[in-house]
């Protein structure tokens, strides 16, 4: 099993290109189940999950080839040969279960196991269930398999969340693109994923408005074209970069990134000490003098703070003057990587739902083992900061959303390769 060497090394400095979003593309993937024509996605990343999407949706018939050493993805669904997501594939990853409202509402039924992904917390599919059918869907757990049915045909409605669910969101909306009549979706997720998916959707030929706030309203129609889409910037991986010279000193600049994609997580860098700048080719992010101060972080949904940044953002909490706290909102099981980052000296106490950290001058390399997959470069990133070397091993959590890191990192003068397992 493979692990990253990463040995202090100063400060960073340089530029480093920002792939395509991940979790845009694992929900842009399965749109091309709603039409018989083809869709092209650019811009893809190229990454382990990418790889399970493509399994899957090729377990159900579908035609999906990688282009251009894989930023292309040209789909095609015209001959689907099965409408079961099997529990083999889906396992592996939670995005899975988004093949289910595309099936659902362009072939009247699916059948789609529960699904896995990281050990961060229970994923319910209740909120897609309620959703669906809400649209008139009939759906019955058998065998840790969903299975879903509308022999009529999903018809609009209006329906309202419990909760902002970005993965509900997505499935309801692809489901009312092709339902008979006027959906209304309120509470809904506003996430900048959500946004790529309707602009994707309205080139195929949906009619969408309301993307980006709180409610969306999807009129029906009768079938759904080709498209050609690029997936939007990745604003984790954007903020993860953010990160790098905010916890080791220089600047970097972080090519294709948007403010708008990162305003919360940058107004909290700049509380911290950090500067962040727009610039022509993306944001430049260089450390203010000295340590960076304490700040208090709660997750939240877009526009708050993001879920898959708060291990990061503990990163470089830990070397802070100051207490900070973290309180999650979003996942329960989410600081995992606490013990390993109190393993490299720094000072941090968990209850519940929120960890309080007081920084330390100087953490000292360890060996410390990823538990998910923020996690993982949440402890590199502790690694450029820390004194002498840490091994992070497990880090095949690492290649399901981050490409080439270790290229990345030493681009910018990071000390850091990655060692073959045995």
């Amino acid at each position: 099993m493979d692990s990253i060497l990463v040995t202090g090394n100063g400060p960073l400095n340089g530029q480093i290109p920002i792939a395509g979003a991940k979790n845009a593309c694992l929900t842009l993937m399965p749109a091309t189940l709603l039409s018989e024509e083809p869709l092209t996605l650019t811009n893809a990343p190229r990454l382990s999950d990418i790889k399970t999407m493509t399994a899957l949706l090729q377990s159900l018939g579908a035609e999906v080839s990688s282009l251009q050493d894989g930023q292309v993805l040209a789909m095609s669904s015209h001959d689907l040969t099965s409408h079961t997501a099997d529990y083999e594939i889906v396992r592996k990853m939670r995005a899975s279960n988004l093949v289910l409202g595309p099936l659902l509402a362009r072939f009247g039924e699916a059948i789609v196991s529960l699904p896995g992904g990281c050990a961060i917390g229970a994923r319910p599919m209740d909120l897609h269930v309620e959703g669906l059918e809400a649209l008139g869907a009939e759906i019955e757990l058998e065998d840790g398999y969903l299975h879903a049915r509308a022999p009529g045909g999903l018809k609009g409605a209006v329906h309202e969340m419990r909760f902002a669910s970005v993965g509900a969101t997505e499935n309801i909306v692809m489901a009312a693109t092709l339902a008979k009549g006027t959906t209304v979706l309120k509470n809904a997720a506003r996430e900048p994923e959500i946004v790529d998916l309707v602009e994707c959707l309205r080139k195929m030929g949906a009619q969408i408005s309301g993307e980006g706030t709180s409610t969306i309203e999807i009129q029906g129609v009768d079938r759904l074209h080709g498209a050609t889409h690029q997936v939007v910037t990745d604003r984790i991986e954007l903020g993860t970069y953010m990160l790098a010279p905010a916890i080791c000193g220089g600047e970097v600049e972080l090519l294709g990134g948007r403010m708008s994609l990162v305003d919360s997580f940058a107004e909290k860098l700049e509380a911290a000490g950090v500067s962040v700048s727009e610039t022509s080719k993306g944001l430049k992010v260089a450390r203010k003098n000295g340590r960076v101060r304490s700040v208090d972080v709660v997750t939240e949904p877009f526009p708050g703070f993001p879920t898959d940044l708060q291990a990061q953002m503990m990163a470089l909490m830990c070397t802070a003057e100051g207490t900070s706290v973290l309180e999650e909102r979003i996942f329960e099981n989410r600081f995992m990587h606490a013990p390993e980052l109190v393993r490299m000296g720094a000072n941090i106490e968990v209850h519940g739902g929120t960890a309080t950290v007081t920084g330390v001058e100087q953490l000292k390399g360890a060996p410390v083992m990823a538990t998910d997959l923020r996690a993982s470069v949440s402890l590199i990133l502790a690694g450029l900061a820390a004194e002498g070397e840490t091994t992070v091993s497990r880090v095949y959590h690492l290649d399901r959303g981050y490409e080439h890191v270790v290229r990345k990192l030493e681009g910018v003068g990071a000390k850091i390769e990655r060692i073959k397992g045995q």
